[in-house]
Formats: C-alpha cells, sequence, structure tokens
C-alpha cells in the first residue's frame, strides 16, 4: 500500500468563536499537528475564531501558513498579517483553487455554511475525478455524526455511488485522521467511468 506525504493540506474551518472553548482549543492543537509532522496550512487567511487559532497553532509551532483571503474579506480587516504567505484573491471561487491548487488534500474541522461549502466541494470533484486527493473530516466532540449519518443516507439511497463511499475519511482523532488520509487509496471517478456504471 502506498502512504502518502503531505507537503500541505487545505483546512477548512469556522471564523466564529463559539462559546464551547473546546472548538478554539482543537482548531490551535491541529495546527500544532499539522507543524510538527512538516504539515503546511493552507486555509482562509482569517484572524479570528478557529481560522486564526488553527494559524496561531500552526505558526507556534514553527509551522508554514498560508492564507488565502478574499479582497472583500481582507478589506474589512479580518486577514492575519501573521501568516507565512497571505494571498488575496478576487473572491470565494478563486480561494477554493487555490486551497485546491496549494494542497494536497483537504481537512475539515467544526465550522458553518461556507466550512460545509468548502467540504462539499472537495467531495464532489474527488467524485467526479478533477482532484484524487483524500477528503478528511475531524469529527470532534460529534460535531459531524448527523452529517455522516446524512452522507450515509445518501450512499443507501443511490444518490452516491457505493465506488464514491469512501470519499469522506471520518475520525475523532486528528493524529489517526491523519494517518488514514495518507494511506487513501484514490477511487473510481465519475470520469474515468462507463455508461453503464452511471
Amino acid at each position: 500500500m502506498t502512504v502518502r506525504t503531505f507537503r500541505r493540506l487545505a483546512v477548512y474551518c469556522g471564523s466564529a468563536s463559539p462559546a464551547d472553548p473546546r472548538y478554539v482549543a482543537l482548531a490551535r492543537d491541529v495546527g500544532g499537528v499539522l507543524a510538527q509532522r512538516g504539515i503546511g496550512v493552507v486555509y482562509g487567511g482569517g484572524k479570528r475564531g478557529l481560522m486564526g487559532a488553527l494559524a496561531d497553532g500552526a505558526l507556534g509551532a514553527g509551522g508554514e501558513v498560508i492564507g488565502v483571503i478574499p479582497e472583500a474579506l481582507a478589506n474589512a480587516e479580518i486577514a492575519n498579517p501573521a501568516c507565512t504567505e497571505l494571498r488575496v484573491v478576487t473572491g470565494m471561487h478563486a480561494r477554493k483553487q487555490a486551497f485546491a491548487d496549494l494542497s494536497d488534500g483537504f481537512l475539515t474541522l467544526p465550522g458553518g455554511v461556507g466550512t460545509m461549502d468548502e467540504l462539499w466541494e472537495a467531495a464532489s470533484w474527488s467524485q467526479l475525478g478533477y482532484h484524487a486527493k483524500p477528503v478528511g473530516l475531524l469529527n470532534a466532540f460529534g460535531f459531524f455524526d448527523h452529517l455522516l449519518a446524512f452522507n450515509r443516507t445518501m450512499i443507501d439511497t443511490g444518490f452516491v455511488r457505493e465506488a464514491h463511499a469512501g470519499i469522506l475519511i471520518a475520525d475523532s482523532s486528528i493524529e489517526a485522521l491523519l494517518d488514514r488520509m495518507a494511506a487513501h487509496q484514490p477511487h473510481t471517478p465519475v470520469f474515468a467511468m462507463s455508461a453503464n456504471q452511471l
């Protein structure tokens, strides 16, 4: 079995700071773990909430942090000037393309609508064949239990093919999740399927 090495991972997470302090602490810890493993962080470029904690954790452990932020958000003064590199792009589509171009995989932490948008686009692009990178979901504190159950419902009803049932790699431990992502074997994407498989 081939095991991947990651130069960088795109990390999706919320810009909010929930009342429960475990979420911000989680993001900081994830940043530290990635840096300790020599994995750079590509993220949304913000300095608030889980985003800021993720960057702080990685930078504090000597890691590389590349922030990618749309002009409108950068102009609202929420960009993180502490990033190793801060890229200001025209909009959300350019931001997500940069995440894909700069990273060797996708890691999703708890977050809101924007985080879900990024997760599902990474999963959809994998299903179709726009990339063959692992898509990881850190299910800390059971945050994604209902999402994973819904994903199983989509598989069971036939809206997601069994060949693509393993696209979302979920674990409650960041260390275990990174190991599973490194061992990920690409599936057959839609673009490579014959008509009778669709």
